[in-house]
């Protein structure tokens, strides 16, 4: 008996090449398609799933208590944060079992003879690194790796760069200092592990001993109010977060003392950490669960969209199939066995487009790679626990798009279809359009969508920011202080380049790193106010050089020589955080921050110096040009090669000793906007793939459509009817259900959009007149679909479709 179906079936799909190849590719990229956004998303939960620990790992993110009471702002936490946090906690809770602490990123010049590189992303490490995180040491003690100062600990790929293929354990690689963290000298390896996975919410090439940066800055380790740490810490089984976070007020209370400023902190478990922490200052990349969210819905709405193809195909040829089923039942079929019939076709259908499936997923992953910036492998995603789930999925999905239309066929009655006087149910009919109403909603939804997205992101990289971005090189030679202490010579030396109109000499540049300071300030009432604040430490010349507006005051000028100890330009975000709305005002007022005592000279406009997804913050720009790090270059777009090529001439004779590292600031800045720039090309690539094979299904209906009205054209055409009125026949239903699919749509899309712009300080608006153009581009793409088969259907010889009659 199966035997006789899957010959049965086998012979309907060669008898229907067209509808047959149409189900099968349509269903199969369909189902493609939600393979590859679910192995995207599997990735992106897989994060630190890793660890051995994973379940018992938290970390602290350090904030503050609203000042009217309630639940503080976890936006406004950090996770770096000072570091007597860390002992503190293991010595008062016994449920806490380890601890390790790492400073917050850094950058460090690595020599091995000539083999000379700045390393970014190093961390000063705890020696209990390896009792917490399962990152496996090839070479070395764990215990003992980190535990001496000057010991560097290198990954594989790191130990590669610097000694080839000798044996890097116990070999030296000399360190420059880095910005106060540690000081310069010999670091010994003693130890080398396993690359980092990338899966990973923060990554590392090299480690240096936690103990180095001690000898360094002894007295931040006992400071409260210094932000330089990561405090991470293992719990035993027992541990419940919600219990353990009450008992928080008491012990800031009896560690910390009491003072103005209510510090408070809450614990985020791993699991948190890369897909659902709102806090600030991350040791590496973050993600974002409401993304996540979408393209799964994406993933699902494309196989939705695949399978109501085949269900509207199916049913559509139900009258077809109708004198197959009249005569099966005439001679003592059961309406069981044609179920199992059809159920049977439908299933064979899904295996085929399967196969189709995996070769255009095995086709597709350069391109994943290159959209989603992750290195995907079907291998890992199929394994022996994934195929068991991946052979029940299209069980599930054969089942669900084949029940519907295996139910419509085996209905029939015999002596009805035998007699040539069946009719299709209005029930029936009333399902397909429905189905296609649900599929051009969800197109529509799609489209619109994309559209947002598109304008979105381009508000974000066309905003005017309040400075000066364009053609500006930027050089990074880390805080090197025998680059600072000639900065003016290497100023001038640069500026005499024909190509470079100004440079200027700074600690940060927007969209860089930047410190936070404590600040005290003259309020209007005479008493000082003490705040916290982003600083740009800045050279003389930075205000200008940048086109940064100065609104009240003035700018650092040579012809005052105290401006390098006593006096400080801000922001308008820091006047009003000290309660001055007139920018003007706060000028004149006394300062004091970080050893420094003086007045505020001079107010700049508010500029946006971080990410558009935040408001700008509060802002000072001391004149501290022996503190920076980098130079920036304001250069002409011509010949840029050229000019690159004679700022390296001049950099290699003013500082041989660094290497020439140089990026556009546009670039950099941009940057931040890596996260939603993948997104944008994840949801348009796939939104595309989703109107597509919803067309294909068009397609096929209006194909099916145009053959089922092949005699009622023709006896049309006989009659005198024209072209435009034959498409019109063909076309006006799907039209209304068009239609129909717009006015759905725009409510759905236009809340589900208005939720995901929150995610962004400045956003645009949602034009009312986003959602009929997006319906307008369905119609037109559904037209187009239509047409072809209606225009073919209506220029044939009415002769041919009358001569059987």
């Amino acid at each position: 008996m199966w035997k006789n179906y899957l010959k049965v079936a086998w012979r309907n799909l060669l008898k229907k090449k067209v509808y047959s190849f149409i189900n099968i590719v349509g269903l199969g990229i369909g189902m493609a398609c939600c393979v590859l956004i679910f192995m995207f998303v599997q990735d992106e939960i897989s994060f630190d799933n890793y660890h051995e620990h994973k379940d018992r790992i938290y970390r602290v993110a350090h904030g503050a208590l609203p000042a009217e009471g309630g639940k503080p702002d976890l936006g406004s936490f950090w996770v770096w944060g000072n570091a007597p946090i860390g002992p503190a906690l293991k010595n008062d809770f016994p449920e806490i079992e380890k601890v390790v602490q790492f400073s917050g990123r850094s950058d460090i010049l690595l020599t091995n003879e000539d083999r000379i590189f700045q390393e970014e992303g190093v961390f000063f490490m705890d020696s209990t690194v390896f009792d917490v995180f399962s990152w496996k040491l090839v070479q070395g003690d764990p215990k003992t790796a980190l535990v001496a100062p000057f010991s560097i600990v290198l990954t594989k790929s790191a130990a590669k760069k610097y000694f080839g293929d000798e044996d890097p354990l116990g070999r030296t690689l000399k360190g420059s200092e880095s910005a106060g963290r540690s000081v310069a000298g010999d670091y010994t390896v003693t130890g080398i592990m396993e690359d980092i996975p990338a899966n990973s919410h923060f990554r590392f090439n090299v480690l240096l001993s936690m103990s180095t940066f001690r000898v360094s800055r002894p007295d931040v380790f006992d400071n409260w109010g210094y932000a330089d740490f990561y405090t991470y810490f293992l719990a035993n089984s027992q541990f419940d977060q919600t219990a353990f976070e009450q008992k928080i007020p008491e012990f800031i209370d009896r560690r910390r003392g009491q003072s103005d400023y209510k510090y408070t902190f809450v614990v985020e478990p791993l699991k948190d950490a890369y897909l659902r922490t709102p806090a600030q200052r991350q040791p590496g990349e973050t993600s974002s669960l409401a993304n996540i969210y979408v393209f799964s819905i994406i993933g699902l709405f494309i196989l939705a969209i695949a399978m109501i193809n085949f269900m509207n195909l199916s049913t559509a040829r139900s009258m077809e199939r109708s004198k197959e089923v009249g005569i099966r039942k005439s001679i003592g079929a059961s309406r069981k066995s044609l179920v199992y019939q059809f159920l049977g076709e439908s299933v064979i259908i899904v295996f085929l487009a399967a196969l189709i499936a995996i070769s255009f997923v095995s086709v597709s992953m350069p391109l994943m790679a290159e959209l989603t910036g992750k290195a995907l492998s079907l291998q890992n995603f199929i394994s022996w626990q994934t195929i068991p789930v991946i052979l029940g999925i299209m069980l599930v999905v054969g089942v669900l798009a084949g029940t519907y239309p295996a139910l419509v066929l085996s209905s029939f009655k015999p002596v009805s279809v035998l007699k040539g006087v069946y009719q299709s149910g209005t029930q029936g009919v009333n399902l397909k359009k429905a189905l296609v109403v649900f599929q051009f909603s969800l197109s529509i939804a799609l489209i619109a969508g994309t559209m947002i997205v598109y304008f979105q992101m381009g508000h974000l990289l066309d905003k005017d920011l309040g400075f000066d971005k364009e053609q500006m090189l930027v050089l990074d030679y880390n805080y090197d202080g025998l680059v600072n202490d000639r900065s003016e010579v290497i100023k001038n030396s640069m500026e005499k380049i024909p190509a470079i109109s100004s440079a200027a000499f700074s600690r940060s540049v927007p969209g860089s790193y930047f410190p936070h300071a404590g600040t005290g300030i003259e309020g209007p009432d005479g008493e000082m106010i003490w705040d916290g604040q982003a600083i740009f430490q800045v050279g003389m010349d930075f205000i200008t050089h940048y086109g940064l507006e100065l609104v009240a005051g003035r700018t650092y000028s040579r012809d005052y020589p105290s401006d390098s100890s006593s006096a400080m330009v801000v922001n308008e975000a820091t006047a009003r955080q000290y309660g001055y709305n007139n920018p003007p005002d706060i000028v004149g007022k006394k300062f004091e921050q970080w050893g420094r005592i003086g007045e505020v000279i001079g107010v700049v406009r508010d500029f946006n110096y971080i990410s558009l997804h935040r408001n700008i913050e509060p802002l000072t720009l001391p004149l501290e040009p022996y503190a920076s790090r980098y130079l920036s270059l304001k250069v002409t777009p011509e010949n840029l090669s050229h000019t690159i090529a004679e700022v390296e001439r001049v950099w290699e004779q003013m500082a041989p000793h660094r290497p020439f590292l140089y990026s556009f600031l546009d670039e950099d800045f941009n940057r931040q906007y890596a996260a939603d720039v993948k997104f944008r090309k994840i949801f348009t690539s796939f939104s595309v793939l989703a109107i597509l094979i919803a067309c294909l299904g068009l397609l096929g209906l209006a194909t099916y459509m145009a053959e089922q009205k092949t005699k009622e054209i023709g006896i049309r055409k006989v009659l005198g009817a024209n072209v435009g009125s034959i498409v019109g026949l063909l076309s006006k239903d799907f039209v209304k259900l068009v239609l129909l699919a717009i006015v759905i749509a725009t409510p759905v899309s236009w809340y589900v959009m208005n939720r995901w712009l929150e995610g962004f300080a400045y956003k645009i608006e949602i034009g009312w007149w986003v959602f009929p153009l997006a319906g307008i581009g369905a119609l037109m793409v559904a037209l187009l679909t239509i047409s072809s088969q209606a225009i073919k259907a209506a220029l044939a010889n009415p002769v041919e479709s009358l001569r059987s009659e």
